[in-house]
């Protein structure tokens, strides 16, 4: 594959409303899992996961039945499939949010897996609920292949990242509500009860997720604050001195606004070698909220031979 192909062009502006409808979409079916399987500790159980052809629910539990949904950003299809055999495909092509709605969960009438969700979106102002929403209802199939690509290929990155932490750490997973892929390491501690505030979140669900002391990083596509792709770094709670950090590459910066680095995406798919400039990215505001933060990074890291097991 080449370089331009395995970390395409992305740019915000080209594909905003793409980008809306499609995040609309991960949450109609991100809360057919969240309606489905059973709690874990900071939400984990509600994720997406990146997948050979796009973002998977991984099996979700229905009796002695197995459901999974997947969208699919070759065939541009959304699979619906059952572990007795059943199986359902919708198009993803332009289409409101009500329609897809609609779709999703007369697919599971059919295939006898009945789901109610709640049917307003999560993390979005104003959101508009989802049987009524004939506003979003793009879909360019190119961009939303590329969108595909850049989690394909930052999971890749996230995965090394990942192997390198003894200590509790999350899997690499999406969160439809942010509409971001992220990784979090966790020190141990339990932090400070979260402020909440969260538009459109319950603040218990908020206090719980950031329960422990952590530091955060992720891909997000764009919108609101900042209208390009970049990758974040953050802390909760943030250490005194965090943001005055020196971190690397030099493209990445603080942006006290959002009480977070950034890395502009441009900046790592034109590096000489973009999955090192995202490593060095990951690794630097990690050390930056450790070393501010005062983790036992000696009881907790494993450092860059650990990807290649024992």
């Amino acid at each position: 594959m080449k370089h331009d192909d395995a970390w395409p062009e992305l740019p915000y502006e080209a594909w905003k409303d793409t980008c809306t409808t499609l995040h609309l979409w991960t949450q109609v079916v991100g809360k057919v899992r969240l309606a489905r399987t059973p709690w874990v500790n900071h939400s984990w159980h509600v994720t997406l996961y990146v997948s050979a052809r796009g973002l998977t629910t991984s099996v979700i539990p229905h009796g002695d039945v197995g459901l999974e949904l997947e969208f699919d950003f070759l065939d541009h299809r959304l699979h619906v499939r059952t572990s007795d055999g059943g199986a359902r495909r919708i198009a993803l092509e332009p289409r409101s949010v009500a329609d897809f709605h609609r779709a999703v969960l007369g697919a599971l009438d059919e295939l006898d897996v009945p789901t109610a969700i709640h049917p307003r979106p999560n993390e979005v102002p104003d959101g508009i609920p989802f049987p009524e929403d004939e506003v979003h209802a793009a879909y360019d199939p190119e961009y939303a292949q590329r969108y595909w690509r850049v989690l394909l290929r930052t999971s890749f990155v996230f995965q090394r990242f990942r192997a390198r932490y003894l200590g509790k750490c999350s899997p690499v997973h999406f969160f439809w509500g942010s509409n971001d892929l992220a990784v979090t390491r966790f020190s141990g501690r339990v932090a400070p009860e979260h402020p909440g505030g969260v538009p459109a979140l319950p603040d218990p669900i908020t206090r719980e997720a950031y329960s422990h002391e952590v530091s955060s990083a992720g891909f997000w596509p764009g919108g609101g604050p900042i209208d390009f792709p970049a990758f974040y770094s953050y802390a909760y709670p943030t250490p005194d001195g965090f943001g005055a950090r020196a971190v690397r590459p030099a493209a990445a910066s603080w942006n006290a606004e959002l009480g977070e680095f950034l890395l502009p995406y441009d900046a790592v798919r034109t590096a000489a070698e973009p999955e090192d400039a995202l490593l060095e990215f990951l690794q630097s505001t990690y050390e930056a909220a450790a070393e501010t933060g005062g983790w036992d990074r000696r009881a907790l890291e494993r450092g860059p031979d650990a990807e290649r097991g024992p």
